[in-house]
């Protein structure tokens, strides 16, 4: 059989099986800390508008699950809350995040999560697939015409893959 069999490709991808628990309370009180800043503390420092922390929160919970079950409900519950205490319509962060924990789960399968580097690239690209894909659904589902800007959108995307490096640190401490 050659160097590049099927049956190699398959059997040479190590599963990742490593999975971390936290505390129950950090589970709750970490994803509604970063809902409470994401709805509330722009309005007295705009410039802070950018940061979407309960997006890096729904990636970060996801990737240490490594499962992408366990990343839709963590994903639909955090979307469903920051929706509830928003001004958005409801459901529109519940599906994309729910789809960003869904994929975010099904990453960490299958690479090291762990790595920084690694964070920071996915870190981004969430940000970039959860902008895009709120656009979409505003545009299809609400026909709203919302303007998808896509240098701004890599620009925020770059400082929360930014912000993300830190807050993946912090929690990384609260886990057992």
């Amino acid at each position: 059989m050659s160097l590049f069999g099927s049956d190699r490709l398959y059997t040479e991808v190590p599963l990742r099986t490593k999975r971390f628990r936290f505390r129950p309370l950090a589970l709750i009180l970490v994803p509604l800390a970063a809902i409470l800043f994401q709805v509330y503390l722009p309005r007295f420092f705009e410039y802070l508008g950018y940061l979407e922390l309960p997006l890096l929160v729904t990636v970060y919970f996801s990737l240490l699950r490594r499962q992408p079950a366990a990343g839709v409900f963590i994903g639909a519950g955090i979307g469903l809350a920051q929706d509830s205490l928003s001004h958005q319509p409801l459901g529109m962060f519940g599906i994309v995040k729910t789809l960003v924990g869904y994929f975010a789960g099904s990453v960490s399968m299958r690479f090291d999560v762990d790595n920084p580097i690694i964070q920071f690239v996915l870190s981004f690209f969430f940000f970039f697939f959860h902008q895009f894909f709120y656009w979409v659904l505003a545009r299809a589902l609400l026909g709203q015409a919302i303007d998808f800007s896509t240098q701004q959108t890599m620009v925020f995307g770059l400082l929360n893959a930014g912000v993300a490096l830190p807050l993946f640190m912090v929690l990384d401490k609260m886990k057992e």
